[in-house]
């Protein structure tokens, strides 16, 4: 089973519902979920983006260049939520989303991979491992794209984001 990174946007009353009902909010993610698969809507359009596995060597680029928001994990749980997958969904509220989204647009993925070495990825176990190379690397500058596009245009509708691990 692969571990990958999820999110979906809210607006502010889709948020309060998930916050009182997660397992509801689960149910009507999961509809919208299966109806995007079929239109491809792309990240700006999209209420649901995955990382897929790519969230935990973005992860590790965002926190080593001190980015100031958590936008892998989110920052506030949802309510009482069980588990989705791999833990707990949280949840980045609109102020939150907004700044992540600012400070994205201040990035570039070369300057996140700036000074990286290989081997610090090796030796912290950064999922889903296969680093040895530097050009493996290259394998999350897509990934890097779609979640910038995704909080942009989140943070232009005024949306919040849920994050969980699948």
């Amino acid at each position: 089973m692969s571990m990958i990174g999820e999110y979906f946007r809210v607006t502010a009353a889709e948020l309060a519902r998930a916050i009182e009902d997660p397992d509801g909010a689960l149910d009507r993610i999961e509809e919208t979920v299966d109806a995007e698969e079929e239109s491809e809507p792309s990240p700006s359009e999209a209420r649901h983006f995955s990382t897929h596995k790519a969230w935990h060597l973005l992860d590790f680029l965002l926190r080593r260049s001190g980015f100031p928001v958590d936008v892998i994990h989110g920052e506030e749980p949802l309510g009482e939520a069980d588990d989705w997958g791999y833990g707990p969904p949280r949840h980045l509220p609109t102020h939150r989303v907004r700044l992540a989204a600012d400070t994205l647009g201040t990035l570039t993925y070369d300057r996140l991979l700036d000074g990286v070495d290989p081997a610090e990825l090796v030796a912290a176990e950064i999922y889903p491992l296969g680093w040895e190379d530097r050009d493996a690397l290259e394998w999350g500058r897509d990934y890097f794209a779609g979640l910038t596009e995704y909080l942009t245009a989140a943070a232009r509708d005024g949306d919040a984001v849920i994050v969980w691990l699948d």
